[in-house]
């Protein structure tokens, strides 16, 4: 693992028996498969997001497992890459909530910089087939990731969309963080609660609530430099 503020943290879990496990399946499934995303962009979250910068918690499930759409961050997709349907959903209900209008591009880099912590519960997908490395030990190492999140001081808020996320409700501490959550923004589900919903908004509020900056929701300003990519944490 590089040197992130992440590393002193989450260093036990490298020396557990279902971190080798993982460790050896995903090198199995990349010498047999495509598997996505790329080896060195896996842990961007983390390397993008800082454990001292953490003010908010999207939670997905799986990467996207479509050629050249995952590349570390939870429903976001690199520039040139089309915005998939959930993230236009999601697109859709921040014009909504905020009055933002649709980015040119489906990247959220911009929300990890400014401590919003995009992790994926699983973080590498066989390509072109869903929950494919699902149970096989990332689920492990993510729920510590969000107890290290629950453990901090200052307030976190955390965005649960759909069941799979919400069932991660309990290993929060509400009595110091809070939680904004509804169905899920893939088209199968947005209408039942996603959409309408107003994340942002709410986010921002619940962080202001316990004197926290809030986050700039636009995604509009000067593009980053994407070919500045994060060290594997391996």
């Amino acid at each position: 693992m590089t040197k992130t503020d992440w590393n002193p943290l989450l260093r036990s879990e490298f020396d557990q028996s279902y971190w080798r496990e993982l460790t050896k399946f995903v090198q199995d499934e990349r010498r047999q498969h495509q598997v996505y995303p790329p080896h060195d962009e896996v842990f961007a979250a983390l390397h993008l997001t800082s454990f001292e910068s953490v003010r908010a918690v999207i939670l997905g499930q799986d990467p996207y497992h479509g050629p050249g759409q995952a590349h570390g961050l939870c429903f976001s997709v690199r520039p040139g890459v089309p915005a998939p349907p959930s993230l236009k959903n999601i697109f859709s209900e921040l014009e909504t909530d905020l009055g933002l209008s649709r980015p040119a591009d489906g990247s959220l880099l911009r929300w990890a910089e400014q401590g919003v912590l995009l992790l994926n519960t699983t973080l590498t997908v066989r390509a072109r087939q869903a929950a494919s490395h699902q149970g096989k030990g990332w689920e492990k190492f993510t729920d510590r990731i969000i107890e290290v999140v629950s453990g901090k001081s200052d307030r976190v808020v955390f965005v649960l969309w759909g069941s799979a996320a919400r069932r991660k409700k309990q290993m929060i501490d509400l009595s110091r963080h809070a939680v904004v959550e509804s169905p899920h923004p893939s088209p199968l589900s947005a209408h039942r609660g996603f959409l309408g919903s107003r994340p942002f908004s709410q986010v921002n509020s619940l962080l202001e609530e316990a004197g926290r900056t809030p986050i700039d929701w636009n995604l509009h300003p000067a593009p980053h430099d994407s070919s500045a990519q994060p060290a594997p944490i391996d």
